[in-house]
């Protein structure tokens, strides 16, 4: 199989990026362009949550590459203009400034957009947190004393609830769960995370979903729960949540499906294939359709769509892996951890905030956790790998 001509990379993302750098390392040569909405530089997004938000980050330190090390990778840029189509037959797409750009491989990186509760935009004082505008934009209404009422009980809200909270801002956490991140721990690690952020001044109001916002004068007043309650805010951040941002595919001939579906190859038709939170892709150790919303992934998707693109031909099947930092906890997860695993303390203890817990199923260990022990945790991946591994 000989190199397409051309690459067309439709999102400046981390992914997106990953995928120029990819191209290059294994040798191509061809043109490249790289299209993004935003007129950012390509910029990492897990530091907008903590040292961004924070403030112990100026922006340009979020940038995944200075500007002459994307001078070098000989692309061009287009940032700034958002796609809107996609022929899929003809691999054109067609730009909200009005350009036409084809080439003779797609890749499709356009991450994920948050959603949102109703009548949020018609009130000052309500934010989502995807971008770096978005992060700046919070960080500019919250003070230390404010009222934060945080939406979404998951891995970003919990972020952004703990990043405040230190900043001085009286902090509500609320959402479905019995505790932050339930869902991704299960009842042993959320428990203990519920602890430490209480212990760290947030307020917990979980086990209840968001119906609604209360407006004063056209800002926010408070947040609405479905028992009933009003929670007074000054500021408020949705984070329940975000969308694959698939919307300009369309009428595209590729098949939608939470995400951009595609073969276990990441390939979504002929010469167009999908990376980062955007994919969906057949996972062949899993035979299923699998979506993986973290920045590794991001980064190893697209070094497995690059190989494909030049004609590798192999299958993408990682062992699953994210991380978050909380105060002081640094969670990192490898494998799969199921709602009905067994879960065992292998190392440290959770008394002592440092110590590993195996996840099994049937015996099987398909998922670790590691709380404040990376280098434990990492080392029990293998373990996980052997069993998450396919065969042939």
């Amino acid at each position: 199989m000989s190199s397409p001509a051309d690459v067309l990379v439709v999102g400046a993302s981390a992914a997106g990026l990953a995928t120029v750098e990819a191209l290059r390392r294994k040798g191509y040569s061809g043109r490249v362009t790289v299209l993004g909405a935003e007129a950012h530089l390509p910029y990492d997004r897990p530091p907008l949550s903590k040292q961004v938000l924070a403030g112990d980050w100026e922006p340009e330190r979020a940038r995944l590459r200075p500007p002459d090390a994307l001078s070098s990778l000989d692309a061009e840029f287009l940032l700034g203009d958002s796609a809107v189509s996609l022929d899929a037959a003809t691999r054109t797409v067609r730009t909200a400034a009005g350009r036409v750009l084809t080439a003779e491989a797609v890749v499709i990186a356009t991450g994920l957009r948050p959603r949102t509760l109703p009548g949020q935009e018609n009130l000052a004082g309500v934010h989502v947190l995807r971008t770096l505008d978005d992060t700046l934009a919070l960080r500019a209404d919250v003070w230390p004393g404010s009222r934060v009422v945080v939406v979404g009980d998951g891995v970003l809200g919990s972020e952004i609830a703990a990043t405040l909270s230190a900043m001085g801002a009286r902090v509500t956490l609320t959402g479905p769960q019995p505790a932050p991140m339930a869902m991704q721990f299960g009842p042993l690690a959320a428990g203990l995370l519920a602890r430490l952020h209480t212990e760290r001044g947030v307020e917990l109001r979980l086990g209840t979903a968001t119906i609604g916002l209360v407006g004063k004068n056209g800002r926010i007043a408070g947040v609405q729960l479905a028992d009933g309650t009003v929670l007074p805010a000054d500021v408020v951040v949705v984070a329940f949540g975000a969308a694959p941002v698939t919307e300009w595919l369309s009428g595209s001939g590729l098949r939608c499906d939470n995400g951009v579906v595609c073969d276990s190859r990441c390939r979504a038709a002929d010469g167009i294939y999908a990376a980062g939170d955007v994919a969906r892709w057949h996972h062949e150790t899993f035979d299923s359709l699998l979506r993986l919303e973290n920045r590794t992934n991001a980064t190893e998707q697209a070094v497995a769509v690059a190989g494909n693109i030049l004609g590798e031909d192999r299958p993408y099947a990682p062992v699953p892996y994210f991380w978050t930092n909380q105060f002081d906890a640094r969670i990192h997860v490898h494998g799969l951890l199921p709602a009905d695993a067994e879960v065992s303390i292998v190392d440290g203890s959770p008394e002592d905030r440092r110590f590993v817990a195996d996840y099994r199923v049937d015996g099987e260990l398909v998922g670790v956790l590691g709380w404040n022990m990376p280098k434990q945790a990492r080392q029990r991946r293998a373990d996980i790998a052997r069993v998450l591994t396919p065969s042939g």
